[in-house]
């Protein structure tokens, strides 16, 4: 395995992480940001009021997105492991 090799591995990974999280970050990021607007525009300081929705939205965001994501890392699991032969030889 040459340094060609091991970068080109990591950055599979790389994208392979950016791809499955960005789903549940960028629905997490929104809902964090509607309830903070709300919360400026009400002046309610309830740390729960963030917290609760934010939760819910990443339960139905892996709800709906979760077989997606097992998919792409199984996938992404079995390609590297089959790569392994010809990384050693």
């Amino acid at each position: 395995m040459d340094s060609q090799q091991a970068f080109q591995l990591g950055q599979q990974g790389l994208y392979m992480l950016l791809m499955v999280s960005a789903p549940l970050l960028l629905a997490v990021l929104a809902v964090g940001l509607v309830v903070s607007v709300f919360q400026a525009a009400t002046q309610i300081n309830e740390s729960t009021l963030s917290f609760v929705p934010k939760v819910l939205a990443a339960v139905a965001v892996l709800a709906i997105a979760g077989p997606w994501m097992l998919q792409q890392l199984v996938e992404y699991i079995q390609r590297t492991l089959l790569m392994i032969p010809q990384m050693v030889a």
